[in-house]
């Protein structure tokens, strides 16, 4: 993967993984390293989320559906290169809203997303790397509660069980762009320098279709 100044940098990278994992802190880091414009989701904008994390279920489909239009909005909006393509960082894949239609919709609410899904006629370009960040539910709930979001304080583990779980399977067969799997357990992207700069090592030797990083145990 090389960068549009010769280098071993991918230009679009989409960083994924369950709520409190760290993307959208690892997504700034890397649009800033990278010299790439940053989108993010969302998340902060959708003002059925709290209602959906407080009341639960019976929010869900407006609650997905504001984001599918958003995010929707948000692919149209990028810019893509002749030659080069997209070149971006996002702390989201577009195929993660499904993702999470599927997780929270009953069958019926399902069947309308996916109608309106097909509507917009949605067409993402592909990353060039997906960074996707594993770590244990105990791990993800300890970081929601110690950033102090206010609704996310109502996410419980059964929550998030559900969408490690989902992610874990919508990533054993994602094939559509390389693949980069990180334990982030014990990686301190924001304060370690040490861990951010292996990752970025990493990125710019990243060779195949799928690869495991975990930190030199020296830099923990």
């Amino acid at each position: 993967m090389a960068g549009p100044d010769g280098s071993s940098r991918p230009n679009y990278i989409a960083v994924e993984g369950p709520i409190g994992v760290g993307k959208t802190t690892l997504a700034r880091r890397l649009a800033d390293t990278f010299h790439r414009p940053l989108v993010l989701e969302p998340a902060m904008e959708n003002p059925f989320l709290d209602r959906f994390y407080r009341e639960g279920r019976r929010h869900a489909l407006p609650t997905q559906l504001f984001f599918l239009l958003h995010r929707a909005n948000q692919v149209a909006s990028i810019s893509r290169d002749d030659m080069l393509g997209a070149m971006l960082v996002t702390d989201f894949l577009m195929e993660k809203d499904r993702l999470f239609a599927k997780a929270t919709l009953d069958d019926n609410e399902l069947e309308l997303y996916e109608d309106i899904y097909r509507s917009l006629d949605i067409r993402p370009p592909q990353p060039d790397l997906v960074v996707y960040l594993q770590a244990p539910v105990s791990v993800l709930l300890d970081r929601i509660r110690r950033r102090g979001i206010a609704y996310e304080q109502r996410i419980d583990s059964e929550y998030i069980t559900m969408l490690t779980d989902a992610y874990t399977e919508f990533f054993h067969y994602y094939d559509s762009a390389p693949l980069l799997i990180i334990n982030a357990a014990e990686i301190d992207f924001a304060d370690n320098e040490a861990h951010y700069r292996a990752l970025v090592e990493q990125i710019e030797a990243m060779d195949g279709v799928r690869q495991y990083f975990n930190p030199n145990p020296s830099l923990l």
